[in-house]
């Protein structure tokens, strides 16, 4: 499916003072998702996705938090964000931002970036370099390859276009800054964001949590927090959202969806999700499978 639309406007200046808008669009073909999003104030909560993010800012002063540090993004800048990477967002300044946003399947990027290298791409966990970057030719490949498949073009436009941004990524490509992280991580933080993928939907404490892992509570929540930037219990409800949006995306509906991956119910995901996406989980599935739910699909 590609195509669905929270709000239409193109231009970069179409929003009203105060007005914030998303509008998503998501390709079959790749699993490939578009944003194009306005927001005024705060957009999103610290969250992470499973995908690796590349975009633009189009107008506005685009802030957020990566890596320990505050970026700025300002019109033309290219965004450059790997899959887990925490992030958040907001506006500086009363007419607020607008971006394009292209969410990369890992297994995409990795194919296609390794034939646009004749092979020779070296990183199995490919990462970015740098979180903003002011390259013209990048920033073009970006724009392009998003309006092929968020309006959606003929196949071979969009695979041309695709292939153009694989060329023009790999340069910016190195060792992934969150496998670095994760390999910095003591022993009983690995284990424990182990156990917590592998057991999403428990309610696990975080004495029981630290005993499994062989190590004090404040000791497991220290280095846990330096490994991955969130305590266990932010980085669980990441791991619930990430698994929700995948299968909202697959067209289950919220309230299976918020009770397979752990949460109390619909309405808890909801607020979750909405702080963390900018939308609701019913406007998500709606966008990824055509199938309406009577809801509204605005935030």
């Amino acid at each position: 499916m590609s195509g669905t639309r929270l709000h239409p406007p193109r231009a970069p200046h179409a929003s009203a003072p105060g007005e914030d808008w998303v509008d998503i669009s998501r390709d079959a073909a790749t699993g490939i998702e578009t944003i194009r999003a306005h927001f005024t104030g705060h957009a999103y909560d610290p969250h992470f996705h499973d995908a690796y993010l590349v975009g633009v800012t189009e107008q506005g002063l685009q802030e957020f938090s990566c890596r320990r540090a505050i970026h700025r993004s300002t019109p033309g800048r290219v965004i450059l964000i790997e899959p887990g990477e925490i992030h958040d967002g907001q506006a500086r300044g009363e007419a607020g931002f607008t971006y394009l946003m292209l969410y990369l399947e890992p297994s995409w990027l990795l194919e296609t970036c390794t034939r646009a290298a004749d092979g020779a791409f070296p990183h199995h966990q490919a990462g970015f370099q740098a979180i903003l970057n002011d390259e013209p030719r990048l920033a073009g490949a970006i724009r392009r390859a998003f309006w092929m498949l968020h309006e959606p073009e003929m196949r071979l436009a969009r695979d041309g276009a695709l292939d153009a941004l694989a060329e023009a990524l790999n340069p910016h490509l190195g060792a992934s800054v969150m496998a670095r992280a994760g390999g910095a991580a003591t022993r009983a933080a690995r284990r424990a964001r182990d156990l917590l993928r592998e057991q999403m939907e428990q309610d696990l404490g975080l004495e029981e949590l630290a005993r499994l892992c062989g190590a004090d509570r404040f000791q497991l929540s220290r280095a846990f927090r330096a490994a991955y930037g969130l305590p266990p219990h932010a980085y669980l409800v990441q791991l619930r959202l990430a698994a929700a949006r995948r299968k909202l995306a697959a067209g289950e509906a919220p309230a299976a969806v918020a009770a397979a991956v752990g949460f109390a119910d619909q309405s808890h995901l909801g607020r979750w999700f909405r702080r963390a996406f900018g939308l609701t989980p019913a406007a998500y599935r709606a966008i990824c499978t055509n199938v309406p739910d009577g809801k509204s699909l605005h935030r």
